[in-house]
């Protein structure tokens, strides 16, 4: 009777890590697993002229921290600055940045954008 309850978990286990492996490699998982190569903090040149705070679901470790500044970092204009704990991004910018920028920036990266506030 025990042996079947362990196995029983056993195979649950496996399970979920089957779905979870078949998830990664269709690349609708968030978190890559591999890391990120990190960049130096983008300077911007020019005055900030404003600043916006954008919430993100689906970051889960230090790689994915890196990934999303440097998709943030690739709109011009815009530096990011991601606090993983509070799952949210601020992004300083020395234009307006529109917020339908920011949500293309992160489209089909696995992260969502949850809401975007005036920093």
């Amino acid at each position: 009777m025990t042996t079947a309850l362990v196995g029983l978990i056993v195979l649950a286990c496996l399970g979920v890590a089957a779905k979870h492996i078949y998830k990664l490699f269709k690349g609708e998982t968030s978190c890559c697993g591999t890391e990120a190569p990190r960049v130096p903090e983008k300077k911007l040149s020019g005055p900030i002229v404003g600043e916006k705070v954008v919430k993100i679901s689906g970051m889960t470790c230090g790689n994915c921290k890196n990934r999303v500044e440097m998709l943030l970092d690739d709109i011009d204009g815009a530096a990011a600055q991601v606090n993983l704990h509070r799952n949210q991004a601020t992004v300083k910018m020395t234009r307006d940045v529109s917020d339908d920028e920011i949500k293309t920036a992160l489209a089909g990266s696995g992260y969502e954008v949850v809401s975007i506030a005036k920093g």
